[in-house]
């Protein structure tokens, strides 16, 4: 009998599907993120079986037992909070250790936040790269971002409300001013897709932001981004002029749409030698 990772419904109850309902029925045994949560939903559609915990904090230590669920032939069910299980929430362990134990194994397509959040954002939908989640320690999240600033296709990514302003301001220095969109709680009473440039989206989280969200950003395009060798070469020209660097900043960031601290950086580091 197949390990099978199950999406569910990301705001909406409605949103599950019916095979997904079925094989939660059929299943021995449901790993889920929060028992009580996942209760819910459960006891909503008249669906009563065993659950084990299973989150990212205990998802390595549960394969075992998930496995020995799967050899005496019962039928295990993955589900997350919300969502397909596997992207961005645990599952992906489990499944990789089924597959490589020669366990059949299936995932049933369903709920998931970044397909709807890509056609709401109003940018290119395709081709586009799932990102999610980036590291939680800034220079980590910087370093990832510098990986992808020419990066040729719209991308998706994962924010958590109560880290997001900062987080975008580090979208904003690294990849500069480029469109984007910020959509909360999808499939939600208060879904909504904040649309603009990075600035404009970061600015109307002046007052804070909750739920789950989601950040579409545009692609680079070569014919808006300049090089570096641009701006590098007329911020040396001007500060050989007598020009302070704060002031050589401000003034290429405008023309340059290159983040100021970028610049100033640059000039008091690698082109102040």
């Amino acid at each position: 009998m197949p390990l099978i990772l199950i999406p569910t419904p990301i705001g909406n109850l409605g949103d599950i599907t019916l095979r997904a309902l079925e094989e939660l029925k059929n299943a021995d045994l449901i790993a889920c993120e929060d028992t009580r949560h996942s209760g819910l939903l459960l006891n909503h559609y008249g669906i009563k079986k065993p659950l084990l915990s299973y989150q990212k904090f205990n998802e390595q230590s549960r394969v075992d037992e998930i496995l020995a669920r799967l050899e005496k032939g019962e039928r295990v069910a993955v589900i997350s909070d919300a969502g397909t299980p596997g992207m961005s929430d645990p599952g992906e362990v489990a499944l990789k250790a089924a597959i490589e134990a020669g366990y059949p194994v299936d995932v049933l397509p369903g709920a998931t936040a970044f397909v709807p959040a890509v056609l709401l954002s109003g940018l290119v939908p395709q081709p586009f790269s799932f990102v999610g989640f980036l590291p939680d320690a800034k220079g980590e999240r910087t370093a990832a971002l510098e990986k992808l600033k020419g990066h040729p296709f719209t991308m998706v990514f994962y924010l958590s409300p109560h880290k997001a302003a900062k987080q975008m301001e580090d979208f904003l220095s690294v990849l500069g001013d480029r469109p984007c969109a910020l959509v909360r709680e999808i499939s939600k009473v208060y879904q909504e897709a904040r649309r603009g440039t990075l600035s404009t989206v970061l600015t109307s989280l002046d007052d804070g932001v909750k739920g789950e969200l989601v950040l579409v950003v545009a692609p680079s395009s070569a014919d808006e981004t300049p090089s570096d060798d641009a701006w590098q070469a007329e911020a040396l020209a001007l500060r050989e002029a007598g020009e302070p660097v704060k002031k050589i900043a401000e003034e290429l960031a405008a023309k340059y749409a290159v983040p100021k601290n970028r610049i100033k950086a640059w000039l008091l580091n690698e082109g102040g030698r």
